[in-house]
């Protein structure tokens, strides 16, 4: 299944300005500058030179459009792939305006998703074959083996603790409707009414008190929303860690470092 199109989510939060970006004097957090590159290069280029990526559309402010091509072309990135769309003001709207046009599978990610990899481009390719959501996690000790620090927050279900990996895919664009969830902004899991709303009482009762696994949990909501949801467990912890504060980008450096000196 390749012709995927790739969305990366690069905009600023509505009216605030990022604090790493404020510490380092850019406009937005996906320039700073990250292991001697702009953040959102290690994004553009696993994904420029992916084989199954045929697109790569970039979310962000039209003003930002320009920048970032310049960056990109300073730091050798291909940019025959490399697209650019006007972020909404919310998550949902923004994935449905990159979403436009396409035919085929959509995966989306985040401009901080610094250590993103091939490989787990490659697990959701393949999960979509059969479903029309996927969701990329990593396991607790995955990301703690990876880094003890690397995550502080887990969903945790019957049959361990788990950790998002802001990588999310759609079998097409029929599967938007997942995005809705989405609406209000990026910080879902930390707002109860919301998840109720989308999902139900019951399961977020479920959910809560850990009396199901991962797949089953999935499967209720799947069910709620008339899709096939596909759990992507990523063996490599790092898949999970972004760089979202202060202390990540550190941990996402430091394990820079470690890869390029291996």
């Amino acid at each position: 299944m390749p012709h995927v199109r790739v969305i990366v989510l690069a905009a600023q939060r509505n009216g605030q300005v990022d604090p790493l970006a404020v510490r380092f004097g850019t406009s937005h957090k996906c320039v700073v500058p990250l292991h001697g590159e702009a953040l959102i290069i290690h994004v553009l280029r696993t994904l420029s030179v992916h084989p199954d990526v045929e697109t790569v559309m970039v979310s962000i402010e039209t003003e930002m459009f320009q920048s970032i091509a310049d960056i990109a072309a300073n730091y050798g990135v291909t940019a025959d792939k490399i697209h650019f769309c006007a972020a909404a003001d919310n998550i949902a709207d923004s994935v449905r305006n990159a979403a436009e046009g396409h035919q085929g599978p959509l995966i989306v990610t985040t401009a901080d998703n610094a250590l993103l990899k091939a490989a787990s481009i490659n697990a959701m390719v393949g999960a979509l074959q059969s479903h029309d959501v996927a969701i990329a996690m990593a396991t607790r000790e995955a990301v703690l083996a990876a880094h003890p620090e690397g995550q502080r927050r887990f969903y945790r279900f019957k049959d361990g603790e788990f950790s998002n990996c802001n990588l999310y895919g759609l079998r097409d664009v029929s599967a938007l409707k997942a995005a809705e969830f989405f609406r209000g902004g990026g910080q879902f899991a930390k707002k109860a009414s919301r998840i109720v709303q989308a999902f139900g009482l019951i399961n977020l009762l479920l959910l809560r008190l850990r009396l199901v696994s991962l797949p089953t949990g999935l499967d209720r909501i799947a069910r709620r929303i008339g899709m096939t949801i596909a759990p992507v467990i990523l063996r490599d912890g790092t898949q999970a860690i972004d760089v979202d504060n202060d202390r990540t980008y550190a941990i996402v450096e430091h394990l820079m470092a470690q890869q390029h000196a291996a």
